[in-house]
């Protein structure tokens, strides 16, 4: 499977805002954007760029893409996907990220970033329906149920992170129990439930030409 393996913090930086890609650390001083908020790279500092129309689709593009820890091929069949279905195709795009089961056990709680969430995920820690499943990548359906499976309760990572999940809240379209841990697709994500500022349109520009 293929993922990046960079330094993650670097991606925040190529995109000039934080994409919560490091849990914590991103509301924390440490964060990068905030000590070191150039461009990454030898001329980042004095990195002033030509404004122009491809740039700006292809930055959005890129944001969307590293928000939800996607790579380019997957993404592309994403939007294409997203072009077959009824509606706005950019609001289709966003609801399809959404619905990943990496993203959903993030938007649970129970890990403190996506990339953790997808690690959680390949290590068997969840159920989906009832079956144990480890692919990131599925793209979950209105009334599909994960919970975190009865041999993984016991994890000292998992229990740490079900303690700290109890406060949190989730997003309207995904209903959590807290007691078992478990959740349900109660809808298909509208756009006012994404809460993160995209520009979709700029993304369905840039791929259309």
């Amino acid at each position: 499977m293929a993922r990046y393996i960079g330094p993650d913090c670097r991606l925040c930086r190529r995109e000039g805002q934080k994409l919560f890609l490091k849990g914590d650390r991103c509301t924390s001083g440490k964060c990068a954007v905030d000590r070191r908020g150039t461009v990454p790279g030898q001329h980042g500092a004095n990195a002033r760029p030509r404004p122009s129309e491809y740039r700006t689709q292809l930055r959005e593009k890129q944001k969307a893409r590293r928000y939800y820890g996607v790579l380019e091929k997957q993404f592309h069949g994403y939007y294409l996907d997203a072009t077959r279905m009824k509606g706005v195709t950019g609001e289709n795009l966003l609801a399809i990220l959404e619905r990943r089961l990496d993203n959903v056990v993030y938007r649970m709680g129970l890990a403190e970033s996506r990339k953790e969430a997808r690690q959680l995920v390949l290590h068997a820690h969840f159920r989906l329906n009832g079956k144990k499943v480890n692919i990131p990548s599925i793209i979950l359906r209105v009334g599909d149920v994960v919970t975190v499976r009865d041999e993984s309760r016991e994890n000292p990572k998992i229990k740490e992170l079900i303690e700290r999940a109890s406060g949190q809240t989730t997003p309207k379209w995904l209903e959590v129990e807290r007691p078992t841990n478990t959740a349900k697709v109660l809808a298909i994500p509208s756009r006012d439930d994404i809460d993160f500022p995209f520009e979709e349109q700029l993304i369905i520009e840039l791929y259309s030409k």
